[in-house]
């Protein structure tokens, strides 16, 4: 898997993948990231990268010129990959298209800054535009290191075993449930005695009954009952049972 990233503050991400298991990934050869500074494409001798808004308005629009110079010489030199806008105006960015994402091989990220990117990148460069939440951040360097993050996890070879993928928070359309680990008893709070009991059946259950309650309390939104195994489903029944819940 390919990751490029296009910003004109490339050392914003020396230290992310210097560190944990990205940068194990990268050694590894799994994972390869390139980072290409968009005043490199530029033609004047300022290298700007930005201009006033046609129509009026405050800030400064990123010019069109040097991305779409950048993505090119990108794609002659690694291969016409997927391109991304990184903006707040676009998919929402969640689990299923990380997992999607995984599947292109070639991503090809471009960051945002000011009051936006020249809407001719978007209309007839990019393939995707992309939003990481319903906020507004600087600019789209963050949201580029949280989409290479969360792809890279579907990329086998990156995480160490891919049940550990499988089994994390959205993949079943559920939060995951509490983890606990040594010692059993620490300052009088006790581990749940079903997950000391090796009974691999019954920790199962007790696993996925805490998940539901966890979703339904923190993100309710998240349980489509169509979504769900049929264990999830008896189970969802008790627990609305037991809280006079309501769910679609």
């Amino acid at each position: 898997m390919r990751f490029d990233v296009l910003t004109i503050f490339p050392g914003l991400f020396e230290s992310v993948f210097s560190e944990t298991i990205i940068r194990k990934a990268i050694d590894g050869g799994v994972i390869d990231i390139g980072i290409h500074d968009i005043r490199e494409y530029t033609t004047d001798r300022h290298r700007v990268t930005d201009d006033l808004p046609y129509g009026g308005g405050p800030g400064m629009v990123m010019k069109p010129e040097p991305i779409f110079r950048a993505v090119e010489e990108v794609a002659k030199k690694y291969g016409k990959g997927k391109v991304v806008l990184l903006s707040p105006r676009g998919r929402l960015f969640d689990s299923s298209l990380a997992r999607e994402l995984a599947d292109e091989g070639h991503l090809i990220l471009i960051c945002g800054r000011y009051e936006g990117v020249d809407s001719r990148v978007s209309e007839h460069l990019a393939d995707l535009e992309l939003s990481i939440g319903d906020y507004v951040l600087t600019g789209g360097e963050i949201p580029a290191m949280v989409v290479i993050d969360a792809v890279s996890r579907f990329v086998p070879g990156v995480v160490g075993t891919m049940e550990s993928v499988t089994n994390d928070s959205f993949q079943a359309g559920l939060l995951e449930g509490p983890q606990y680990t040594r010692p059993a008893t620490f300052r009088d709070m006790d581990v749940p005695e079903i997950l000391l009991s090796g009974n691999h059946r019954k920790i199962g259950d007790f696993r996925l009954r805490e998940a539901i309650r966890k979703t339904l309390a923190a993100r309710p939104d998240l349980v489509r009952r169509e979504g769900l195994s049929d264990d999830a489903k008896k189970i969802l029944d008790e627990i609305m049972k037991e809280e006079e819940t309501e769910i679609e």
